[in-house]
């Protein structure tokens, strides 16, 4: 036996739902997962639902493909209408995950496609009850009206994937799909198991469909658990680092690199804005400012938001002077905004924490505040040090204030 007549067979057919089977359950465990984590999204408990039944159905596949067994025309009927009903339901589920945000998806259109396949089903038995009284055997029940109501389900969703995140790799599973439509009713109407390619591609395509599927839940489970890795490092209004996690990055980057430079910025009369223009307004300056931070600081050090207006740079560039980068930050933030930053740095010293860089940053910025703002102040232990390298420059101010 050649392997493909190996595929052609009832062996081919076991082999395909026993594979489709192992991907459904691997789903299943995946849907519970995020069901656990996500109990609001109630599509997660749709999912868990339905694919116990697509298992079963792949199950009873199985058991019918053995040599000798009979099939009920109505077990037929039933499993063509239970394996349509799923395609609905879990299209609906992908869908439903991978809308976009302007687009809200409704779950009408699939309410009117699960009516639509009663009344087909219905309409096969009242037309042609010749097929509901043939006698048990082993061929397959002709069920025409059900089986090209299917290709006009996957038509129509094709047509309307408007909005979706993934439209490319969703309708290509759905393509996979409409092929193994085309091919099993091929097989089925015309050539009656007489070419062996249609046979294997209607045992297989299956498994191709669901395979992308799983890789389509699996990166959505990926893109959740990197959402949930972001939320929790990341201040959600500005996206620079939270504090608790800036002092972890700054005392990793003062472990290897043995001297960093604390910037420390606060945004001058920001209460101000936010009386007078609202939170929207606010919220957008800080946005800005805070992108200014993350240009300036991306490639010698990192950023984040220490809290409320006050933002942290830092700079372990070892050949980088962070007084320059400092007034770059509070340049670009004049010229770039409707507001204006007041600026402390400092740098480590041997034997300083993390804590202590950013206290004495902090009391630079404060000075910034009460001499004027809208400038750069270094800490007093900055400025000895310059002082002594032969340097007397100890603030830098905007031309306005010179």
């Amino acid at each position: 036996m050649t392997i493909l007549q190996w595929l052609a067979g009832s062996t081919g057919q076991i082999f395909a739902s026993a594979c489709v089977m192992t991907i459904l359950v691997l789903m299943l465990f995946m849907a519970v997962k995020l069901y656990k984590s996500y109990r609001r999204n109630r599509t997660y408990l749709i999912l868990i639902i339905v694919l116990p039944i697509v298992i079963l159905q792949n199950g009873i596949l199985i058991g019918l493909s053995f040599p000798g067994q009979s099939i009920s025309p109505y077990l037929d009927l039933t499993q063509s209408v239970v394996s349509l009903l799923s395609f609905i339901i879990i299209n609906f589920v992908f869908m439903k995950l991978y809308t976009g945000p302007s687009t809200r998806l409704k779950g009408m259109p699939f309410l009117l496609m699960f009516i639509g396949l009663i009344l087909v089903a219905g309409a096969q038995i009242s037309l042609s009850p010749e097929s509901m009284k043939a006698s048990i055997g082993t061929t397959q029940t002709q069920l025409l009206a059900i089986d090209f109501y299917g290709l006009i389900l996957n038509f129509i969703i094709l047509l309307n994937l408007r909005g979706i995140d993934q439209r490319f790799n969703y309708s290509a599973s759905l393509i996979v799909y409409f092929i193994y439509q085309l091919s099993d009713l091929a097989d089925g109407y015309v050539f009656h198991g007489t070419v062996p390619m249609l046979v294997i591609l209607s045992h297989l395509l299956p498994v191709v469909y669901y395979t992308l599927l799983f890789l389509l839940l699996f990166e959505w489970v990926l893109e959740r658990l990197l959402m949930t890795f972001q939320s929790s490092i990341t201040d959600g209004l500005t996206s620079l680092y939270n504090r608790r996690h800036f002092n972890k990055k700054a005392e990793q980057l003062l472990r290897d690199t043995k001297r960093i430079a604390i910037i420390f910025c606060d945004i001058d009369n920001f209460k101000k804005l936010n009386d007078t223009q609202g939170h929207h307004k606010a919220d957008g300056v800080l946005k800005q400012v805070a992108e200014i931070l993350r240009e300036e600081t991306a490639s010698i050090g990192t950023a984040g938001r220490y809290g409320g207006e006050e933002l942290l740079g830092l700079v372990a560039a070892p050949n980088v002077k962070p007084e320059v980068v400092a007034e770059t930050i509070r340049s670009r933030v004049e010229k770039e905004t409707m507001v204006t930053i007041s600026i402390g740095v400092s740098a480590s010293r041997e034997g300083a924490s993390i804590g202590e860089i950013i206290s004495q940053a902090d009391e630079a910025m404060y000075q910034s505040k009460t001499t004027g703002k809208n400038k750069v102040t270094l800490h007093s232990s900055m400025r000895q040090r310059t002082r002594s390298s032969g340097s007397d420059e100890t603030a830098k101010k905007s031309p306005q204030q010179a």
